[in-house]
């Protein structure tokens, strides 16, 4: 029953792509044309922080110059499914600024897919980059926390949108760029129940890596409160 009315539905509701609003014979999220603008951060990339390399000559693990430098980090792995461009930018202002929340279905199966050297490392919880209570009951909700809401439907990984709280108002990160954006966000988030998290492999869940520093200092506080390790996934990344 369930299946028919699915199918009457479909005849009069079709899916349509999310970008040009083309009808769609599957529910696939994107038309044939609009996903082959994607440009999808594919290997080789460093295996720690998932900056993609233009070439490489060996099929191993490859690090980048940065990594091999042993700077300290509170990330395991990071990862992206997705180049910042005119394409992605589009899909992603659309689910955080225009309310078009359907897009984090989609979104979430290139989460999945960009996430593959993390599953493999185990995770035990999906943390969304929580907002200041005053942005989200400006904006009515948290496209991070839809992002992991969708994952974990797809991973079987539970998410925790409560431990993690941004308890200092800053603004919009896109005011600043580098070093700037560092002071902008320094000691912005903390363990509300640090018992949730101790312990935990945790996977920061966020829309754009642009310097890193939000996701940075998210993971600095997860790790304070006792995670066992710390890595981000996005969905797309400045490169």
């Amino acid at each position: 029953m369930n299946g028919l009315l699915s199918q009457i539905i479909k005849i009069f509701l079709p899916p349509r792509c999310i970008k040009c609003g083309a009808v769609l014979s599957d529910d696939d999220g994107l038309c044939p044309q609009c996903f082959n603008e994607l440009n999808f951060i594919t290997a080789p990339y460093c295996y720690k922080c998932g900056h993609p390399f233009e070439e490489a000559v060996s099929s191993k693990k490859l690090i980048c110059a940065n990594c091999a430098k042993k700077h300290k980090t509170p990330f395991r792995l990071n990862r992206s499914a997705l180049y910042y461009d005119d394409i992605s930018k589009d899909l992603i202002l659309a689910l955080k600024f225009m309310d078009k929340t359907e897009n984090a279905k989609t979104l979430a199966k290139w989460l999945c897919m960009a996430g593959y050297d993390i599953w493999k490392e185990e995770v035990d919880i999906l943390v969304p980059v929580p907002l200041h209570y005053k942005r989200l009951i400006k904006r009515r909700y948290n496209q991070s926390a839809l992002l992991a809401k969708e994952l974990s439907k797809l991973t079987g990984i539970k998410v925790d949108y409560t431990s993690l709280i941004k308890h200092k108002a800053t603004k919009p990160q896109v005011q600043f760029s580098g070093h700037e954006r560092v002071k902008n966000v320094r000691g912005a988030f903390s363990v509300k129940h640090p018992e949730n998290i101790k312990g935990q492999r945790v996977v920061l869940i966020d829309d754009v890596m642009t310097t890193g520093s939000t996701l940075k200092e998210c993971a600095l506080a997860l790790k304070k409160a006792g995670a066992k390790s710390v890595d981000t996934l996005t969905v797309a990344r400045v490169i």
